[in-house]
């Protein structure tokens, strides 16, 4: 006795102890089988209403009464919960104190009631069979309750007192020897209830911890899955799931999303400068600045890499607008780290949902395209999805994915277009030109494959091949004519590319000093330092330089002293003005003059009238390109141009 004693002094202290979330779930256990209680409510108010009419007892009928009407509300109560559908989301929070507080005040008055009935049943009959009826519903609903209401053992404890104890007196007032004996084996039997009251508790109670600790462990597990371990915000598989849910909320309230998706720009300079450490903070601190800007009331996601997407509910289409201005300058701003300032600007591709799309994977594809067409357009810039972007898109995606063994299937082929003297008649040099027939698709344009060779990195490999078969193919030609090849922007930064082009000289015994390397002034315009580095090594091999397309950039007499050069390339734009813009002449004539100062040699490129081609005379140029004097050719043309050149200057001498 004094153990239990002790026990239930434990017990005061730990269920006051115990979180309030295991609470609610023992809260819970009350109701988990509302079918017992409505049997146990049903069979007691039964038995008792018998008993009590028999008996004939004004009191008994007026317990009797009361323990029907106590029953009755607590099977409203019962049922009422079970049609709300969850316990769980009804007995959350306040509502669990309150329902624990009216199941409390119903069993235990209702348990009072069963013993005050065996106890008026035991004091005002003598009929054994309606006593034995009345003393076996109150212990038998007491014995029930005991691991029923295990889980509030409280409430379950004080059921079996109310229900028991009562019967007991009215035992002992009898004074009847087989009574009293009955008296003390019930008080016995409360004290063992209690006992296993107390146990069954205890394993409920480690249980449902447990079971607490489990699922709390799952649902950081989940939460952990769906969060972006760089930046904090939702990952792609969490993104995908909002998203969804969203597009389903946005139809049936007839409302407009708009999903930005984000690209950085120049992010990888950032890695390749300051290393992966400030690459990764420069990550989180673009995604805290669109979290807060956009988090509470949309989604924002870290995609993977460097791209982001960013949900919102729109209005009208201004709307879309303003949110990716907001993203644009939001990301543009400088991140500081370890005393540097990261800045990378953005490039945005922007779906609507419905207009564009109403399931996930649609709209994700029309951003992603949208996205694409704005890359394509320079950086910083946003760009609306738009029905006309699959075609183009798709055939991008055409042309990459057969690009994939193009050159291993033969696809590629080169053509050449001569380079004459001042005078038109000598083949100073030929330029190299590429071309792509593609087994399915037909013939494809460099304007369109070159640029995809350049985002999928195959130009590299493709470049080598375009050096090694030039040379190979100028190496029958005469001495005297050089070969020229334009080289890509990711080419010269290759760090290769010297071996590619010795391994070229050296498999052809083709000349160095033949050999000429073309580049546009927009490469230079990338990174300076890595450029000059790149044609000092060229040059060390004896390979000559052409400064391609020159006119076209910002600063291109710059060029002129820092890059080693030995020819520049007229831009076609001025040669095609000069018959009428005086301008032009006065340009070409000066970029001419200066060049031989300088000592490179000037090529004219884009030649189409006879007209220009006197004008250039006039100015001394050293050599000319275009249309009027030779289109592009195969190579056995040019052989056969050379043959024939060869055999009139033999003529001529």
């Amino acid at each position: 006795m004094t153990g239990l004693i002790s026990r239930l002094r434990q017990l005061r202290h730990s269920d006051q102890a115990i979180a309030a979330h295991v609470r609610h779930t023992l809260v819970e256990s009350l109701y988990a089988s509302p079918q017992s209680l409505v049997i146990g409510a049903l069979t007691s108010g039964t038995i008792t209403a018998i008993v009590a009419l028999v008996g004939g007892s004004r009191s008994m009928v007026a317990c009797a009464v009361a323990i029907v009407v106590v029953a009755g509300i607590r099977i409203v109560d019962a049922l009422r919960l079970r049609r709300s559908g969850s316990t769980r989301s009804t007995l959350a929070g306040r509502w669990a104190n309150r329902q624990e507080f009216l199941y409390r005040a119903g069993a235990l008055c209702f348990s009072a009631l069963l013993g005050t009935f065996g106890l008026l049943t035991l004091v005002h009959t003598n009929d054994g069979v309606l006593q034995l009826l009345a003393v076996t519903t109150a212990v038998g609903y007491a014995a029930g309750i005991a691991g029923r209401n295990a889980g509030r053992p409280w409430i379950a404890l004080s059921q079996l007192c109310f229900a028991s104890v009562p019967l007991a007196l009215g035992l002992f007032a009898s004074l009847e020897p087989l009574k009293l004996v009955l008296g003390v084996v019930i008080l016995l039997f409360v004290v063992a209830m209690m006992d296993i009251t107390l146990q069954t508790y205890g394993v409920i109670l480690r249980a449902t911890i447990a079971s607490r600790e489990k699922a709390a462990l799952a649902e950081h597990h989940a939460a952990v899955a769906r969060r972006d371990d760089l930046t904090g915000v939702a990952n792609r598989t969490a993104f995908r799931e909002r998203f969804e849910a969203q597009l389903k909320t946005a139809g049936d309230r007839d409302r407009s999303l708009s999903i930005h998706w984000i690209d950085l720009d120049r992010f990888k300079e950032i890695n390749d400068s300051f290393g992966h450490l400030a690459g990764n903070a420069l990550l989180a601190g673009i995604a805290r600045r669109l979290d807060e800007a956009f988090g509470r009331s949309g989604i924002v996601a870290r995609l993977g890499g460097d791209e982001f997407a960013v949900v919102c509910a729109i209005a009208r289409h201004d709307d879309a607008i303003e949110i990716g201005r907001t993203i644009i300058e939001l990301v543009e701003r400088p991140v500081h780290h370890d005393g540097h300032l990261l800045r990378v600007g953005a490039s945005l591709g922007i779906a609507i949902a419905p207009a564009d799309g109403t399931d996930a994977d649609t709209l994700l594809k029309n951003a992603d395209l949208a996205l694409y067409r704005a890359k394509d357009s320079g950086r910083g810039q946003m760009c609306f999805y738009e029905p006309l972007m699959d075609e183009k898109i798709e055939r991008g995606r055409d042309l990459a994915a057969e690009m994939q063994g193009a050159m291993e299937r033969g696809e590629f082929h080169l053509m050449f277009q001569p380079i004459f003297d001042l005078a038109g008649e000598r083949v100073l040099s030929c330029e190299t030109l590429l071309r792509w027939t593609n087994r399915r698709l037909g013939s494809v344009s460099p304007a369109e494959f070159i640029p995809i060779a350049e985002d999928n990195g195959l130009i590299v490999g493709i470049g080598g091949w375009v050096i090694r078969e030039a040379c190979r193919i100028a190496g029958d030609w005469p001495p005297d004519v050089k070969i020229a090849v334009n080289l890509s922007p990711i080419q010269l930064r290759s760090t290769n590319l010297p071996m590619v082009i010795m391994s070229a000289l050296a498999s052809s015994g083709f000349a160095a000093d033949r050999l000429e390397l073309e580049v546009t002034e927009s490469v230079l315009l990338d990174d300076i330092d890595a450029s000059l580095a790149a044609l000092d090594a060229i040059n060390r091999l004896h390979v000559r330089t052409t400064l391609d397309d020159f006119g076209t950039g910002y600063s291109s007499l710059s060029y002129l002293t820092k890059f080693p050069f030995q020819t520049l390339k007229i831009d076609r734009s001025f040669i095609s003005d000069l018959e009428q813009s005086p301008a032009s002449v006065a340009i070409v004539q000066t970029v001419i003059d200066l060049a031989a100062k300088l000592g490179m040699r000037t090529v004219a490129e884009g030649v189409e009238t006879r007209a220009q081609l006197d004008q250039l005379r006039r100015t001394r140029c050293d050599a000319v390109q275009g249309f009027l004097l030779a289109h592009p050719m195969p190579a056995s043309m040019i052989a056969t141009m050379l043959a024939e050149n060869g055999i009139r200057a033999q003529r001529l001498s």
